[in-house]
Formats: C-alpha cells, structure tokens, sequence
C-alpha cells in the first residue's frame, strides 16, 4: 500500500543582509521558487515586511503574481499577510484576483504583524494588532466564501461588503493562520477550521508548544462546529544540508553570522550562544536548525512528527547561510533523498526490486529454458557450426553436424 505524501516547501521570509544588492537579491528569491517548482516541491509562502531592511518582500500578493507566470505546479501562500495593516475589503479582493489568475494555485495565510516596527510607523498598537487579526479574520473568512458581509469595529467599517468575482476555489482559497507559542494562532484556526502555520516549530518553545496548540485548535474548532484536519498544519524550520557534514558546516560560515545579527539585534531571538561559542554547534544541539546531511533532515522530521502528532508539510525557513550556489544544492539534496522518505515516492519500488528478487530463480530458470528452447531448436536445423561453445556447453550439448 502507497504510503501518505508529506508535502514540502519553503517560508521564505526572506532574510539579505545588507551588504547586498537588493534588487538581484529580489530576483534571487524569484529564482529560488523556479528552481524549488522544477524540483517537485509543493508550496512556497511569502513575508510581509516594511522595516528593518532585512525582510524586504513588502507585498506577498506582488511576489506571488510574479512568480506564478514563471512556474508550473507549486502552490503559493502568503507567509503571512499581516491583517492589521490592511482593510479587509481590500486585501480579501487582492486575494481573489490571485485565486483567478493562478487559477487555484494561490493559499492565503493570515497573521498579526510579525516586527513592531512596522506596526509603530502605521501608528498601531502592538497590543493591539492580535485582536485585530481577529476581527479581520472573522470577516476574512466569509469575504473570501462570496458571502456579504456589514461589520464595524474601531478600526475598519464593512456595509454591505462583497466580492465582485466568485471565488474561483470552492469554497474559497486556502487560509492558514500563523502560530507560535501562544495560542492565538491556533485558537484563531481553531474558530475557523483554517489551517494551521507554526512557523517557529523546531525552536525549543515553539517545538514544546505543538502538541497543546494542536489540541487547543481542535478543542476551538469543537466549540464552533468546524473540525481541524492535519493535513492542513505546516511546521517551519530552517535546514541546510550538503553531501557531507563538514561540507554543510562549511557551507553556512557563508551566511550564517549576517543572520543571527539580525535576530539578535532587531528580532531579538535568543537563536545563538553570546560568549564565544560556536554558533553551528549550538543551533544543531538545540535542534533549532539542520546543518547536516540529509540523513539528519530526515531525522528532525521524524522527530517533529513525533512531536506533533503528525502534520501535512514542511516548510524549510528559507535563509542565506551558504552562496547561491550551495543553497540550491541543498535544496535539491532535500528534493532527493528527503522528500521520498515521507512521500511514499518509492514504496512501489521497494515492492517490485524485493518481489523480482525473491523469484530471480524462477525467472532466471524460465529464461534459461526458453532459451534453450531455441539453441536446441537451431541446432537441430542448422547444426552447431555458428554456436560458440560455451553456449553449447551452457545448454548441455556438444558440436553437432546439421541434420541432413
């Protein structure tokens, strides 16, 4: 029996330093979600950042209508809109027209604003950007379903509100909410039967939280009629696997310190040790992070599954630890040997090279004698004169004149 499909993908934030161009850095990014298409790879989720000259995709809508005129099959999520920052209106119509013109391929994931920064410059409290989330949610939803909506709240005004276009997915796009320790996310998916995004999975709180957010989404879903579907939970994580492990070592010294610069100064993380020791060394012992082979991805994966319970797909966080060039070898080294190992991709082939195996000496056997068949049938036609003898002797005969 053909075993389930874990799907794979990327969240791709992203992360440049700002040593960079940020334009071919944009481009980069483009390319990367080509490369990840052609190598089978299921989804790709796209940031929302306005500040702090890292995360530099501002409109995940943009980057996805660009990206779906250069790929074929991934699927492509908003990773995540930050739903404070938009009227709902505006943002559910965005999406809408996304659903229509990659005619399905678009998924919506929803969240409250990742940098208080960006929320600081629009005037908004951080204190209260997770109750707008919800607010926006609760009218998000319908929105996207064609249904009309009248709210009003403090910050936003619906009278009447409608999309133009029927949404082209039935019943609408894809939503997911984002989530990490606390459990607004999941209690937000959990009210909406949405799905669920835990983009901090493999760090320790995070990590910790799985199994109880899972539970509070599905005791939430309950309460509201709606039921919560594994295969609809992404866990983040970041990898960068290389042949070997001192060849993934060696690869992120590339990157790796320009990241944690930004997550200890701007982000403020705790990601990485501050007295001196190596920082490898640290993400691999925590695992936080896969520096590795891809034998070691297949095991945090095993272990989030564990952990877990058991969800739909991975999403490597996407970064740039190691140069382009290394990046796309570990992607393609995931693509390989990774992604079969939960997909199921060589369940079929296990069977039939154990089955032809098994019963090589009946075949080998029945081949021999239909062979046979037709050395013994040529030599009694024509003799032995052209038939090398060690044919003959194979067959048990000897040189033969041809019948007269």
């Amino acid at each position: 029996m053909v075993g389930s499909k874990l799907r794979f993908g990327a969240f791709i934030a992203p992360f440049h330093p700002l040593r960079e161009n940020p334009t071919l850095a944009l481009e980069r990014d483009i390319e990367l979600v080509q490369h990840m298409d052609r190598l089978g790879y299921e989804e790709a989720w796209i940031g929302e950042h306005h500040s702090a000259g890292y995360e530099l995709i501002a409109s995940p809508e943009l980057f996805i209508a660009t990206v779906a005129e250069r790929t074929r099959h991934i699927r492509l999520g908003t990773g995540v809109s930050s739903l404070p920052y938009h009227h709902p209106l505006m943002l559910a119509d965005r999406i809408n027209q996304l659903d229509h013109i990659t005619r399905g391929r678009v998924m919506f994931g929803v969240g409250p604003g990742a940098l208080p920064s960006d929320a600081f410059m629009m005037g908004i409290p951080v204190s209260a950007q997770r109750d707008r989330m919800d607010e926006a949610l609760d009218v998000l939803v319908p929105l996207l379903r064609g249904e009309q909506v009248t709210r009003k709240t403090n910050w936003f005004e619906l009278n009447e509100a409608r999309l133009q276009m029927t949404p082209y997915s039935r019943p609408s796009v894809e939503i997911c909410v984002a989530s990490q320790v606390s459990p607004t996310g999941a209690s937000a998916a959990g009210r909406h039967g949405a799905g669920l995004l835990s983009i901090g999975a493999t760090q320790t709180g995070g990590f910790n939280a799985l199994a109880s957010n899972w539970a509070i989404a599905e005791d939430k879903a309950r309460d509201a009629g709606k039921t919560m579907d594994r295969d609809g939970w992404r866990l983040v994580g970041p990898m960068h696997v290389a042949e070997t492990r001192e060849q993934a070592r060696a690869d992120v010294r590339f990157g790796l310190e320009d990241w944690l610069y930004y997550f200890r100064e701007v982000a403020a993380l705790p990601l990485a040790p501050q007295d001196g020791s190596d920082p490898v060394d640290a993400l691999i012992a925590s695992g936080m992070a896969v520096i590795g082979t891809p034998e070691d991805a297949i095991a945090q994966i095993e272990r989030l599954q564990a952990q877990s319970g058991g969800f739909g797909a991975f999403l490597m966080m996407d970064h740039n630890w190691a140069n382009w060039d290394a990046k796309r070898k570990s992607y393609e080294l995931i693509a390989r040997y990774v992604a079969p190992r939960f997909q199921g991709l060589n369940d079929n082939r296990d069977a039939s090279l154990t089955w032809a195996a098994q019963n090589r000496p009946r075949f080998i056997g029945e081949a021999m004698a239909a062979v046979g068949a037709r050395v013994a049938q040529h030599v009694q036609e024509k003799g032995t004169e052209n038939i090398r003898p060690e044919i003959l002797a194979a067959m048990g005969m000897d040189k033969k004149p041809a019948a007269e």
